[in-house]
């Protein structure tokens, strides 16, 4: 399979051949213009050929670990020792560093022997309770008396709780000199050495002091930005491709992990943050490395594919049968030939046409030459072509959207979409190419594209391979259609109806 790794930040795109979509008004005010019999003007010409094509997104972005943690203490006081450098590999439990803990030992020392006194002081209550009790069973003392011992033995035993809760976190605070790893990684910053004073993370307002950073390599990630435009058509779980540039000539493989929802505006374009995730086994992959990254949005292997300047929108076939000589005579291509080829797709896939697929082929489009005919009798006005026009594009769906223009037609955004999503289920987009026959003429052929990348579309249906046709200019198409828009706004003195 052919494979590209040149690197952008932008979507691979179809080279845009077609201005502006000519309306239906163009093709009725055609019905002046004498039929060309010249023979075509052919300038180039490409065979349909059998090749892979593979859509890509590609972006850049850095790589950085999966999980990363900062280990601070939560006692304050100075470094005694530290017991790992940058690049060591620990595990749960591993011994960090041991702060001094003179400070937190003295404190324990008093807290216990608050807790002994607090323990004896409820022993000697209780015992006087006790006694309480009896003397008051005899009549010897008051109930006021024996309450006043009760009361006693209550703030006793409180006194006790209290002490025997201060010695536990005396001891917490005892182990917390002692720092330990709280995950497997790799020690990517040391922050403090021995004799550093450090402060407690719980007891500082700035958050205390940063011992040493650590983070699993195991899995690395790669944020990156796409626009907006691209990133409708990436999901997640989409292969990616990563190359860095420590290793030029290894490719690493990943996939893509969550497009986040937030987005971000660089130089007024949005962009939207996705992660993709990258297996590290053996290390080489480390934080802070610029990853340039490509996405497959789409991919087929040997199928048959046409330059994309080759392919007009039907909309645009006058004005590319003009550009290439071809007269109108032999323009006579019809929208419900999109319907038919939809049909004998479906049938060769052993699928159900799609309703939609079945309306975009234009079956209920207007009669042109009928309405030609109407116009130049004044049967009809302008506002009634227009209902009509609009009317019929709504119920073409697809194929109107297909038609709007060359950057609609011909962007990849469509067919990229629709094959990650459905695969061979795409019933792909109506196109118009001319073909040379044998003979030399040339005539419009409607066919089917599906997935297209910067230079080749995929035809699902209607050429064959080995068949020539011909390449159309960009620059000369448009310069054809500002010509024509230019001689409407002549006829209907002022700008376009619509």
């Amino acid at each position: 399979m052919a494979t590209d790794f040149s690197f952008d930040r932008t979507l691979r795109r179809p080279l845009i051949v077609g201005g502006i979509a000519l309306s239906a008004l163009l093709v009725l005010a055609g019905c002046g213009d004498r039929e060309a019999e010249a023979s075509p003007r052919v300038t180039a010409v490409a065979e349909v050929v059998r090749q892979d094509l593979r859509l890509v997104a590609e972006a850049t972005g850095e790589l950085e670990p999966l999980r990363k943690v900062e280990v601070k203490s939560k006692a304050s006081g100075e470094v005694l020792e530290t017991y790992v450098e940058v690049g060591d590999r620990v595990e749960p439990g591993t011994l960090l560093a041991r702060i001094d803990p003179r400070d937190v030992q003295n404190s324990y020392n008093q807290v216990l022997a608050d807790y002994e006194v607090a323990q004896e002081r409820l022993t000697v209550s209780e015992a006087q309770l006790r006694r309480s009790e009896n003397l008051l069973a005899s009549g010897v003392i008051t109930d006021q008396e024996h309450e006043s011992r009760s009361l006693d033995f209550a703030n006793a035993r409180a006194a006790f709780v209290r002490a025997e809760t201060s010695v536990e976190l005396a001891r917490l605070q005892l182990q917390d000199v002692t720092i330990r790893s709280p995950m497997t990684g790799i020690v990517l910053v040391k922050d403090v050495e021995e004799g550093q004073v450090i402060q407690s993370a719980s007891g500082s307002v700035s958050g205390g002091t940063t011992l040493v950073t650590i983070a699993n390599l195991d899995v690395v990630q790669v944020r990156t930005l796409i626009d907006e435009t691209d990133v409708g058509r990436i999901q997640a779980g989409m292969p990616v491709n990563v190359r860095v540039e420590a290793y030029p000539d290894r490719r690493f493989t990943g996939q893509v992990e969550k497009i986040e929802p937030q987005a971000t505006v660089q130089s007024n374009v949005v962009m939207f943050p996705v992660i993709v995730q990258l297996q590290n086994a053996d290390g080489a992959l480390k934080p802070g490395m610029s990853a340039e990254v490509v996405v497959t949005v789409a991919e087929r292997q040997n199928t048959l594919t046409l330059p994309n300047n080759a392919i007009v929108t039907f909309n645009e076939m006058r004005t590319a049968a003009s550009v290439l000589g071809v007269p109108d005579s032999r323009v006579d291509l019809d929208q419900s030939a999109f319907q038919q080829l939809t049909r004998e797709l479906a049938e060769s896939r052993g699928q159900e046409v799609p309703e939609q697929a079945v309306m975009r082929g234009g079956g209920d489009a207007p009669n042109l030459q009928a309405l030609r005919e109407q116009v130049a009798r004044g049967e009809i006005s302008q506002d009634s072509i227009r209902a009509l026009m609009q009317a019929a594009g709504a119920a073409r769906g697809g194929a109107g959207a297909g038609a709007r223009g060359g950057q609609a037609w011909g962007g990849a955004q469509q067919s990229s979409g629709l094959a990650a999503r459905g695969g061979d289920n795409d019933m792909g987009r109506p196109g118009v190419v001319f073909v040379r026959s044998a003979d030399g003429t040339v005539s419009p052929r409607a066919i089917l594209i599906g997935v297209n990348d910067w230079n080749n579309s995929e035809v699902l249906i209607g050429v064959e391979e080995g068949e020539e046709v011909l390449l159309i200019g960009g620059a000369q198409l448009q310069a054809q259609q500002q010509e024509r828009n230019q001689q409407m706004r002549a006829r209907m003195g002022g700008g376009l109806p619509f």
